[in-house]
């Protein structure tokens, strides 16, 4: 048996090797590595995947979510709304441009927003909801969208961890993650479903005006060269990046196919095991399947997170660390819990999804390259342990 990773990086190279070499090649050849012919290619055919306007390159997902909403003209003070369960960069860009995050709970199942959470919370001061895709299922955005509108507050998607994924409305149609609010933000950071190898990420938008901000704002204010219109930060994806991006774009949707039939294979074995509980996937377009159907598309399963229900977690994560299986606990702490982000408005009682996600979840080795023989040997490893 091959070993087990996390993220098998150098197995999917091995596949793409040759069209990602002359990718970096053609870059060295052109010595055009910032903004150069690779940014605008894989721009152009980006935005036509996703089917959106404009797609505007940056440097990683957390300058995406920062310049978004730098781009929107949020003041000081402005509340932002977004979930308590997800990686801290979401909620760090709202605290550095001196925003007020407001932290709620999230769906036990979907692990993404709670709608009814997302409706107390807001006030005469809320200005914007980040809905974040959290481990590939995109939120409810039927009810956002709606809430968004009621409110008129602007929506940035955080899509990180989704691209790829879509979204079928009530009525039927259907938009890919990230292109839906305002705004929507990714990160090819290398473990992502599309990852490159060092750090990118990127803008979506359909706004024409607010695409011609976020333009300037990542290149120092500039739209033209040493005249600075706004205030602007220095991030750009380079072109090696996008020449890596370019050459893996075209299998992207093969890659969360894989995932999701890796999904459905570790789903399968652990079914029946009383102290697990599988993830699930909910869409309109199955009627809430509550499972990972044969026309799955609402989940690309960044990760795999199970939640053990029984108290043993923790034995469970060191257990399978010792049979040669990484594993990892995403989120370990509550972002309420944060010493970064605590604040007196928080309630405990307010939180009890995810207060009880923290001591439950975790995530298993997921990624284009497993195959069924490590796939058993991680099932048979954890029913073994809580038999």
């Amino acid at each position: 048996m091959k070993k087990i990773q996390m993220v098998d990086l150098q197995g999917q190279y091995q596949q793409i090797k040759e069209t990602v070499d002359n990718s970096i090649q053609e870059v060295l050849n052109s010595s055009t590595y910032i903004n150069g012919p690779a940014v605008q290619k894989f721009q152009t055919d980006l935005e036509k995947y996703l089917n959106v306007k404009h797609v505007i390159p940056c440097a990683n997902g957390t300058d995406a979510l920062q310049i978004a909403m730098m781009a929107l003209g949020l003041e000081q003070g402005d509340e932002i709304i977004t979930a308590d369960f997800t990686f801290a960069a979401t909620v760090e860009v709202i605290a550095l441009l001196k925003l007020t995050p407001v932290l709620v709970d999230v769906d036990a199942k979907t692990f993404n927003i709670d709608i009814e959470a997302l409706k107390k919370a807001i006030t005469p001061k809320t200005k914007a909801i980040v809905p974040v895709h959290l481990f590939g299922q995109v939120a409810n955005m039927d009810a956002v969208m709606e809430i968004a509108k009621e409110h008129n507050l602007f929506v940035i998607e955080d899509n990180a961890q989704a691209i790829g994924a879509d979204y079928t409305f009530e009525d039927g149609t259907t938009q890919k993650a990230g292109t839906i609010g305002n705004v929507g933000t990714t990160s090819f950071f290398p473990s992502k479903n599309l990852g490159c190898y060092g750090d990118g990420g990127a803008i979506f938008t359909n706004d024409d005006a607010l695409a011609h901000t976020i333009r300037g704002i990542v290149n120092h204010g500039m739209y033209e060269r040493y005249y600075h219109d706004v205030v602007g930060v220095n991030s750009r994806l380079d072109s090696i990046q996008a020449g890596v991006l370019q050459a893996k774009l075209p299998n992207l949707d093969e890659y969360c196919d894989a995932r999701r039939n890796a999904a459905r294979f570790y789903n399968k074995a652990l079914a029946n095991n009383p102290n697990i509980i599988t993830p699930s996937a909910k869409s309109n377009k199955t009627k809430n399947c509550n499972a990972i159907c044969d026309v799955c598309d609402c989940h690309v399963f960044h990760q795999y997170t199970l939640q053990i229900t029984n108290g043993k977690r923790d034995e469970l994560h060191k257990h399978l660390l010792e049979n040669g299986i990484p594993n990892a606990i995403y989120y370990p702490v509550a972002l309420h819990s944060q010493k970064a982000y605590a604040d007196a408005k928080y309630k405990e009682e307010d939180f009890p999804v995810t207060n009880n996600l923290i001591k439950t979840v975790i995530s298993l080795p997921m990624h284009t390259e497993l195959d069924n023989e490590q796939l058993d040997f991680i099932t048979k490893t954890i029913i073994g342990f809580l038999k």
